[in-house]
């Protein structure tokens, strides 16, 4: 399977495919309702199949502030920690979340290297240092990959999406394994067409055989990858699973309880893809990077969008008893400076923060770890992105045996040889 924003061996994208290849043409205009045949698919899905959704805060969330606050010490802030139904509590700002944490767990020992903004949204999504001289794949690529061998021959969408934002790629798995990226409202670049049926398929029998015939004069690996590339979009193009992306066919008040936002319907859209069966789905919410003014931000706009969306997800994935099966990962590259500057914001910190997970047979109710009363180091066993993805990958039932060989030929161990939180897994 291909499906990428990135470039191909041929140094064709997917949106120089679509344009060239395929031209201005429309097949989506038909009708994709979801239907009673895709909610006795997901019936089926849920006995057998596990998926995770990473909901990413881009800017490195001040978690000090959110779930391990210090409400006695200088560095505390403004904001007061509220009971919850799990046995941990967390900011006031959130109490929709709180209702929700007995089947999330928050990790407040996170001790991480790269307070750098690309450098930590590499390591935390890989496991990985970045190294010139190696990709490794991300979170989304390791779990797509592993899960799509089990079974998932149903799937006619790609299996690893990201909606309302970029991810980080597929590394050495390759191209099959990239983020497929939408718009929190299901849009799709390149695929919105205008030709009738009758002559969309002359095109791509044109494109078939075009295709065929390269593949047939041994052009090498990237003829073969483009001709996937034609067989894999059309089947994309014509699946009814593509109603999973067409949020606004929710009832009124699903819409409502996740909220009119970006994210809630990201959040909204990534439980419908869960009901279908893609393995891997990432929910962006940026605007993080507070470095000024930063309560008056988090209590005026990133904790009630966060809130609403995230509760109404752990909720609806709980109601329809799909949160045994599904993992979630709240996280950013890292957190926030115990410190609170003098523009009223705290910098960049990984030394000592937090993640929440929930889902897939992880507990919840948990605070796992501690730091100091000021939140500036970690007094507990510190914890790695490497030991928070074998976690999450132990949880989706993978093997931490898994071993991947990178286009060099070095054996690469699936999330870098993390050691598992041993209070999240059973």
């Amino acid at each position: 399977m291909l499906w990428s924003n990135s470039q191909t061996p041929l140094g064709m994208n997917r949106r120089h495919f679509m344009q060239h290849a395929m031209g201005a043409s429309t097949l989506l205009g038909a009708s994709l309702a979801m239907g009673n045949s895709l909610r006795l698919h997901a019936e089926e899905l849920r006995k057998s199949r596990k998926s995770a959704i990473l909901l990413w805060m881009g800017g490195g969330p001040s978690t000090i502030d959110l779930w391990d606050m210090k409400p006695d010490a200088a560095t505390g802030g403004p904001f007061r920690p509220i009971s919850t139904t799990g046995d941990v509590q967390i900011c006031e700002h959130l109490p929709l979340i709180a209702q929700q944490m007995k089947h999330l767990s928050v990790v407040r020992s996170m001790n991480t290297r790269e307070a750098d903004h690309d450098r930590g949204r590499y390591y935390m999504h890989t496991g990985f240092v970045p190294n010139p001289n190696i990709e490794h794949p991300s979170y989304g690529a390791v779990v797509a990959h592993e899960l799509m061998a089990q079974q998932r021959n149903s799937l006619q969408i790609p299996p690893f999406i990201s909606v309302g934002g970029a991810s980080e790629g597929p590394g050495f798995l390759g191209m099959g394994w990239a983020p497929f990226s939408v718009s929190s409202d299901g849009r799709i670049r390149n695929l919105e067409m205008g030709l009738q049926d009758q002559r969309m398929m002359q095109r791509i029998r044109a494109l078939e055989f075009l295709e065929s015939n390269f593949v047939a004069q041994r052009r090498g690996a990237a003829a073969e990858d483009h001709r996937k590339i034609l067989h894999k979009t059309v089947e994309l193009m014509t699946s009814e699973q593509m109603a999973a992306f067409e949020v606004a066919q929710e009832p009124e008040a699903v819409k409502e309880r996740y909220g009119d936002t970006a994210f809630g319907r990201g959040c909204l859209m990534a439980r419908r893809l869960v009901e279908v069966g893609v393995p891997f789905i990432e929910v962006d919410l940026g605007g993080w990077d507070n470095h000024q003014g930063i309560h008056a931000t988090l209590k005026d706009q990133r904790l009630p969008v966060m809130d609403q969306a995230m509760s109404a997800l752990v909720e609806d994935l709980s109601q329809r008893e799909l949160l045994q099966d599904t993992a979630i990962i709240w996280m950013g590259e890292f957190g926030r400076t115990p410190t609170i500057n003098g523009d009223a914001g705290r910098d960049h910190w990984a030394r000592s923060w937090s993640v929440v997970v929930g889902g897939a047979g992880m507990p919840g109710g948990l605070a796992i770890g501690e730091t100091d009363a000021e939140g500036r180091r970690v007094v507990s066993e510190p914890y790695s992105a490497e030991d928070l993805m074998a976690t999450v990958c132990k949880s989706l039932g993978i093997s931490m045996e898994t071993t991947y060989q990178s286009k060099s030929g070095r054996p690469m161990k699936i999330a870098n040889g993390g050691k598992i939180i041993r209070e999240l897994v059973s």
